[in-house]
């Protein structure tokens, strides 16, 4: 079973790509930036990671998916210094949980005012 869920993003219609897709037992969430209705949310890692983080928990309930289904977090950040910012508000989610983690350093993205992305992958036990 294939099934792709979408946040009606216009990026998601010209890049051709879903917000998240489940096979079988399997959510695989795109990264995910901090945007907003009104243009990017927070101006900092922790807020930023902060945000991200409830924009991916709506996504893994709208699959029928919790943060306790969550098995591989990716972060993206564009200053490894702050690692300790995002890692902070991904403790406060994962901390009981533990999903493997792994913290990327990249180059700006797109939109300057993005300093994180987040990456997620949720499974359901059989």
């Amino acid at each position: 079973m294939r099934k792709t869920f979408g946040t009606g993003s216009v990026w998601e219609q010209t890049l051709g790509y879903s917000r998240a897709v489940q096979v079988d037992n399997t959510l695989f969430i795109s990264a995910t930036a901090a945007s907003g209705p009104d243009g990017i949310v927070g101006d900092d890692f922790y807020s930023q990671t902060k945000y991200i983080l409830e924009k991916l928990g709506a996504v893994l309930a709208d699959a029928g998916f919790d943060y306790e289904d969550v098995v591989q977090s990716k972060l993206y950040l564009t200053d490894i210094t702050k690692w300790e910012d995002a890692g902070r508000a991904h403790g406060e989610v994962f901390g009981e949980i533990r999903p493997t983690l792994s913290l990327v350093h990249v180059l700006p993205f797109l939109d300057a005012e993005m300093l994180v992305e987040i990456e997620l992958v949720a499974q359901k036990s059989a």
